[in-house]
């Protein structure tokens, strides 16, 4: 290959653009007062940026929408397994909470996801482009990111929805202008009417990450520590890909006919951050035996350093997905994603509302920034919210925001299964309406119902 070959070099113009934009829009968020107290993170400030610019046809020209996609899929799987390869160092303020505040966040995704497909089982009969599972993107944009958002849109593509991928990423940008705009406006109103007052006081311990610890490898080792830390991302990612190119191989036979092709296939691929995930945590089970055993003499995976791969491929994946973004979708899609955006704001807060108020007594308006901010932007979204009524993390919000993760990918397996069920036609999606239907009512028994211990006495 000949050094000045276009291709590669495509390639990265295409990475230095996102990182360019990144650097601007955190320039732009720290002089433009407005832009900061809107809280927008600087990833989503660049995106838009980009996206701005691409009115300009020769600048639209010289961005690889598809390219972008790409970055936003893999980022997405990335920063899965570099946060599922951590140790775990946060407590909670206890177990019960953590499952309820998990079961919450899968009640809010399964009420979008109702809500949702809904409105778009109505309007497909009556705009083309349009499927009847398409109002399911409502909770991937808003709830799981442009990373879920992209991999189910492109699901949805080839059952027929109009650029589906581009529809799945817009819903996920208004999502983080709806956590910022929407939050900011909540709190400014909690305020003027006193409502902060009832922040729980309590002991407060902040987990202080730290670059290194005394197991960790030596600085003088022969290979720098950072490359250790991306050499098992990747490696992980790499078996993850072995796994999903077998899979495919063998439906490539023929074996299991259309359903392999047409329905198993997408989900493969589209479920690239969950096997990702399940093999990032079979990696550190391995390593953690390793050092258990002495094999191992250091500790190989650094917190730190995982939290900072994550945080980048994190702020990648918001920039490529927001720049990745077509405007044909929002011209010829405009009804429903506007209905989709305007309902799927207004059944989060006011669901999130009243669960915040009977789960979380003491502390119900932090609890309620923080997973209103999480479930139409990220968990970083909430996290800014919830640091603007309690900054020392005086309540225990921020750490049920932290540790709901694993109950919550447990309870909302079952969803991103109907998602990919759904795009088989206009059955699959009433059959899916059902059944999430029949979810949401049990996530709510788990949050609202109080179960007791029966206490069993041994006999003498």
């Amino acid at each position: 290959m000949n050094t000045w070959d276009y291709s590669f070099w495509s390639a990265l113009v295409q990475i230095s653009i996102l990182l360019v934009a990144a650097l601007v829009g955190n320039t732009i968020r720290r002089l433009v007062p407005f832009v900061r107290k809107s809280l927008l993170p600087s990833a989503v400030v660049g995106g838009i940026i980009i996206l701005l610019f691409k009115f300009i046809p020769a600048v639209n020209n010289f961005i690889d929408a598809t390219f972008m996609e790409g970055v936003a899929y893999h980022c997405l799987a990335f920063g899965f397994i570099a946060i599922a390869l951590k140790s775990n160092v946060n407590k909670s303020d206890g177990t019960g909470i953590v499952i309820k505040t998990g079961a919450v966040v899968v009640g809010t995704y399964l009420i979008q996801g109702i809500v949702g497909i809904v409105i778009t089982i109505l309007l497909s009969l009556v705009i083309s482009g349009l499927i009847p599972a398409a109002g399911l993107l409502l909770p991937l944009g808003f709830g799981q990111g442009p990373g879920q958002a992209l991999n189910f849109g492109t699901t949805y593509a080839q059952h027929g929805l109009f650029e589906g991928a581009s529809f799945g990423l817009t819903i996920a940008t208004v999502g983080f202008l709806v956590a910022c705009i929407v939050g900011v406006i909540y709190l400014n109103i909690l305020k003027r009417k006193n409502r902060l007052l009832d922040v729980v006081e309590g002991e407060y311990s902040e987990v202080i990450e730290q670059a290194d610890s005394p197991n960790d490898i030596p600085l003088s080792d022969s290979i720098d520590k950072f490359t250790v830390q991306v050499a098992i991302v990747m490696g992980t990612y790499l078996i993850t890909f072995l796994l999903m190119w077998g899979i495919t191989a063998i439906i490539d036979t023929g074996i299991m006919g259309n359903f392999g092709e047409k329905t198993l296939k997408p989900l493969i691929w589209g479920f690239n951050f969950l096997f990702g995930t399940l093999f990032a945590l079979l990696v550190k089970k391995i390593i953690q035996l390793l050092r258990k055993r002495n094999i191992m003499k250091h500790d190989y995976i650094n917190n730190y350093m995982m939290n900072r791969i994550s945080g980048f491929v994190f702020d990648m994946m918001i920039l490529a997905g927001i720049s990745a973004i077509k405007f044909d979708v929002i011209q010829k899609l405009w009804l429903p994603l506007l209905l989709l955006c305007v309902f799927g704001t207004a059944v989060t807060f006011v669901y999130l509302n009243i669960v915040c108020k009977r789960l979380y007594p003491t502390y119900r308006y932090q609890a309620m920034v923080s997973l209103f901010g999480m479930l139409t932007g990220t968990a970083s979204t909430g996290m800014i919210l919830l640091r603007e009524i309690d900054p020392k993390f005086q309540t225990p919000a921020a750490n049920n925001l932290i540790m709901q993760s694993v109950p919550a990918m447990a309870f909302g397996f079952p969803m991103l299964l109907l998602a990919g069920y759904a795009a088989g036609g206009m059955t699959a999606s009433l059959i899916t309406l059902a059944a999430l239907v029949g979810l949401f009512a049990l996530m709510n028994v788990i949050v609202f119902v109080k179960f007791k211990r029966k206490n069993v006495k041994g006999g003498g």
